[in-house]
């Protein structure tokens, strides 16, 4: 059986949480990753934004309506357009 690749988060309540990833997308030179919990118990899937803070990539969560949705449409480009 393959292992799943898997990304490990604290929420809020300090409780592990393990994603996993379902795409990289590059817009503008910006990097955007898009996870999903393996537990499926929370939403579908989460899309974070790839910044580079001291010279190490930093994931910040997607919560501006505006850039989550330019993320979806690239995504969904890349998914029809493959």
């Amino acid at each position: 059986m393959e292992e799943k690749e898997t990304m490990t988060f604290l929420d809020e309540e300090g409780n592990k949480v393990e994603f996993e990833p379902i795409a990289e997308i590059y817009i503008e030179e910006q990097k955007y990753l898009i996870l999903a919990p393996v537990d499926g118990s929370e939403e579908d899937a989460f899309v974070f934004r790839v910044d580079i803070e001291e010279e190490k990539e930093v994931l910040n969560l997607v919560e501006d309506d505006e850039e989550f949705l330019m993320v979806k449409k690239e995504y969904k480009n890349l998914l029809y357009n493959s």
